[in-house]
């Protein structure tokens, strides 16, 4: 740990700031752009793995909740590792072995699934580092794998031509250890800077804006160079932040934050943005996220919807709740189809191999996107999103439960010259009846009043055995087509 970087770091930050376009304010964070690119990858894949992959057990808070007597969590600790006072969560970092992690398998993996970009989380909130860093002894280069996992997921992923971008959720390691300082574990003061659990302050009511305590000037500059550093080193084009972020403590930090690192792109040539949960920046100075859940309606502007391929965990555990591919296919659709982007999470093993529940959903998802990527890639919303019975939930966490679509359910995109009507379910019979597209000459149901040349189901070329249109909707005929999976309707016009 070199003493003197923090200060090295902080000092380039204000540098940077003082001599780019983008100043420390809203008002002036507001002028940046979204990047191109995001409009047209509309897939991402989010990646979770560190130490809490290794007792993979209840979900990746297990450094926080093994501290915390009644949770499954501690019960299961206490009964496989013995009490918390000797054997903690640092004593799983030798047990992170990483032994069989390639890289470019992965990526290779995730560029066939359709990704566009990939999101590795840099330090989740147990305060480890999956990166070289100055700053910290306790980071993954040093430690357990010994390889600089963030470095080198970055160099695999630009050799598949993957956008890379990461995360760090250091904001809420400000507490995330606090509770095993109530009684007698590895979690012990005296404590300070750049030791694994510091600072361990007791978890405040991390919805209260104004909780306490209050995140100390120590623990916020820290913060501060510990992302330029991440920023200066990986230049990731996208910076994706959890929750904690929106406590006032963290406003004019994160404004320094956002400033530097807008500007870094500024001076790497190419647009850079923050994605951010709730308030924690004012809209339009970056890019609005949803955890596991969407809108019920197309936005004018970029969002990206988080989401993970189990309803219980962003890390790889022994007791994941997968769901279908079908389900997150269709959550695919029904999110671009709302001008958003649908950020992905796997959870690798410990010893680095993709496990085979995520790999059996990235193969399905591959190979749809393989045949219905026109309808995803580069598409635009239509002035329609949807039809059907089945509506989304707008909000965050609704995907606890599956929404059970009908043959009626379609969302729409629209992209190279033609509409795409996308069949969340495949009608039984291959009867399909898109009543968005019906002819309507009546000024007063503007729905559809066009010429439509050609329609075709992507995927099954002459299956379409006849078409029309009438006051209905739009009438498709291809009885031979069958499957479990969202079928998309390619509707070419004049």
């Amino acid at each position: 740990m070199n003493p003197n970087r923090e200060r090295e770091l902080l000092q380039t930050v204000e540098q940077v700031i003082a001599e780019g376009p983008y100043q420390p304010e809203w008002a002036s964070l507001m002028k940046a752009p979204a990047p191109d690119w995001f409009r047209e990858r509309r897939l991402g894949i989010f990646i979770h793995w560190g130490i809490y992959s290794v007792p993979a057990n209840s979900n990746e808070w297990y450094s926080r909740n093994m501290y915390i007597k009644g949770t499954s969590a501690y019960e299961h600790h206490v009964k496989t590792y013995g009490p918390q006072k000797e054997f903690g969560y640092k004593d799983f970092i030798p047990m992170f072995r990483a032994e069989k992690f390639d890289p470019d398998e992965w990526m290779a993996l995730f560029r066939q699934a359709g990704a566009g970009y990939v999101f590795p989380v840099a330090e989740h909130h147990d305060g480890f580092q999956m990166y070289r860093s100055e700053l910290s002894d306790w980071n993954a280069a040093r430690m357990g794998p010994r390889r600089d996992v963030l470095g080198e997921l970055s160099e695999a992923a630009e050799k598949q031509g993957l956008i890379f971008c990461t995360s760090s959720h250091r904001a809420e390691h400000w507490f995330f250890m606090g509770h095993g300082k109530e009684f007698d574990s590895d979690v012990k003061d005296p404590m300070q800077k750049g030791d694994f659990y510091w600072p361990a302050m007791p978890e405040p009511d991390t919805q209260d804006l104004f909780s306490k305590p209050y995140p100390s000037e120590e623990y916020l500059n820290d913060w501060l160079a510990r992302t330029a550093e991440l920023i200066l080193n990986y230049r990731p084009k996208l910076l994706y932040f959890d929750w904690w972020l929106h406590h006032e403590a963290f406003k004019p930090y994160l404004k320094k934050l956002a400033a530097f690192y807008y500007n870094c792109g500024k001076k790497w040539g190419t647009d850079v943005l923050i994605c951010y949960k709730h308030e924690a920046m004012m809209f339009g100075s970056g890019i609005v996220e949803v955890e596991r859940g969407g809108f019920a309606d197309p936005k004018p502007y970029v969002w990206q919807t988080d989401t993970a391929v189990a309803r219980n965990s962003w890390c790889y555990t022994d007791t994941l709740d997968y769901k279908s591919s079908q389900e997150i296919i269709a959550t695919l659709a029904d999110v671009v189809s709302k001008n958003g982007n649908l950020l992905l999470n796997v959870g690798p093993k410990a010893d680095g191999t993709i496990p085979d529940g995520d790999r059996r959903i990235l193969e399905d998802l591959g190979a749809w996107m393989r045949i219905n990527g026109e309808a995803i890639c580069g598409a635009k919303c239509w002035r329609r999103a949807q039809e059907g019975p089945t509506a989304s939930a707008e909000g965050q966490f609704q995907d606890q439960k599956a929404a059970v679509f009908t043959g009626e359910d379609y969302r729409f995109t629209v992209n190279n010259g033609a509409i795409y009507a996308i069949a969340l379910r495949c009608p039984k019979d291959g009867k399909f009846l898109v009543r968005s597209l019906g002819d309507s000459a009546d000024p007063d149901k503007p729905n559809f009043h066009g010429i439509i040349r050609n329609v075709e189901v992507l995927g099954f070329p002459g299956a379409v055995k006849k078409w029309s249109t009438d006051g209905e909707g739009l009438h498709v005929e291809a009885p031979d087509v069958h499957t479990d999976f969202p079928v998309t309707l390619k509707v070419t016009v004049e």
